[in-house]
């Protein structure tokens, strides 16, 4: 990989403290080879575990990012996501394993010979350049001529939707515009890796929301790999090609958004991905590809898929609010659908669904969502205090194993 005479550098002020990143060049993005007819992923990370004194906050993790792919390491503060994006940015290094970029290893090489940019939550903008001048001071520093720079930085503005604001100084910017400008100007120089750690999160939500929108928008028009950290599952569901769910410094599950969601591996995915309806019971036999499950308060139900739990194990029948349907005791129910009764504790009007919090006889609480579009069901369903059945369809039900870790990370 070229020194930084043919690369170049941009100072960037990171996190309080001068920062040299490298500024890619175009040639830079897109490589990767053909290894035994397979395509080279764009990011592997092989075993890769990262300790802080005594507490590991990246455990053997291992991953393959696949080239054009917007990737979200997702997972709540100390399981590891943020330790694992500086990794691959080259602001730490592991304690065992290897990253790969593009098929090389980068074990050693700093940010700035990197092919990679970061787009940070804090924007990280030089208050005294223009919003223009923000976007073209890597590709100067990298010898680009000023026509060819004012070409590049035009389409970036134009990508970002900010060619009005060419002019202005970041001060006189709102936060979502600083942001579109970070973004902007760590696209210029067309990394083949953007890392993005928690670039929305000091965003309001409904700006937030729309820009959850443009940058999927965006990463599929430039067609970089995208490797995203957040906190927010929503944002997370909504922008990602796949999702690796992270968990005290492991993986638990990696997976399309639509799999996380309805297919979840574990109880902390489960019930760390939207709300989930946990009913802990004991797994019995797989028949006929479905899944046997005697709950705790002593009801069998099946799930229509094989698990992947064997017979007598511990776990946990994982059901959506959505999901289920709320039936009056006297009423029937098919008999393909399981079933439980329970008592409302609590019936809240929320605009688009009503939302019950039902207490089973085993004291699990389950909650329910009942969309409000018809006016009749919601008026006919009873309030606190009255005793109903839940039951949902078996392809809604999903048997998950209890998640083993315990021990936190360091860093988030």
């Amino acid at each position: 990989m070229g020194g930084p005479a043919k690369r170049g550098r941009a100072v960037w002020a990171i996190e309080e403290k001068a920062t040299e990143v490298e500024i890619a060049t175009p040639e830079s993005a897109g490589r990767g080879s053909a290894r035994d007819g397979a395509p080279v992923p764009s990011v592997r990370l092989a075993n890769v575990t990262k300790r802080f004194r005594d507490v590991t906050a990246v455990d053997n993790l291992s991953l393959d990012i696949e080239r054009g792919e917007f990737f979200t390491l997702l997972g709540p503060s100390g399981c590891g996501k943020t330790t694992t994006l500086r990794m691959v940015a080259g602001f730490e290094e592991p304690t065992d394993g290897e990253i790969l970029i593009d098929g090389e290893n980068v074990e050693g090489q700093p940010a700035f010979r990197r092919p990679t940019n970061t787009v940070f939550q804090s924007y990280a903008l030089f208050p005294h350049l223009s919003v223009e001048d923000n976007i073209a001071f890597g590709l100067r520093r990298n010898g680009m001529s000023k026509s060819d720079a004012r070409t590049r930085v035009a389409e970036e503005l134009e990508r970002v939707g900010l060619s009005r604001e060419a002019k202005r100084k970041p001060r006189q910017l709102s936060g979502g515009q600083q942001q579109r400008v970070a973004l902007a100007r760590a696209l210029v120089n067309r990394p083949a890796v953007l890392l993005l750690d928690e670039p929305l999160g000091a965003l309001d939500l409904k700006l937030r929301k729309n820009l959850q929108v443009e940058l999927k928008r965006i990463q599929e028009e430039v067609g970089i790999t995208f490797i995203y950290v957040t906190h927010d599952q929503e944002e997370a569901l909504t922008m990602s090609d796949r999702i690796a769910v992270m968990n005290h410094g492991v993986v638990e599950q990696v997976d399309i958004p639509e799999t996380v969601y309805d297919s979840p591996r574990t109880t902390f995915v489960a019930g760390f991905i939207g709300v989930s309806n946990l009913m802990p019971g004991v797994a019995g036999p797989v028949s006929g590809g479905a899944t046997k499950l005697v709950l705790d308060s002593g009801v069998t139900v099946w799930a229509s898929e094989d698990c992947g739990v064997a017979e007598g194990e511990r776990c946990y029948a994982v059901v959506r609010p959505e999901k289920l349907k709320v039936s009056l005791l006297e009423e029937p129910v098919p008999s393909d659908r399981p079933s439980v009764e329970g008592l409302i504790e609590s019936s809240l009007y929320l605009g688009t669904a009503t939302q019950m919090v039902v207490r089973l006889p085993d004291e699990v609480t389950m909650t329910v969502l009942v969309p409000n579009t018809d006016e009749a069901e919601r008026q006919r369903l009873p309030g606190a205090g009255a005793r109903v059945r839940l039951s949902w369809t078996p392809d809604h039900m999903h048997v998950v194993k209890e998640s083993t870790q315990s021990e936190p990370g360091v860093e988030s």
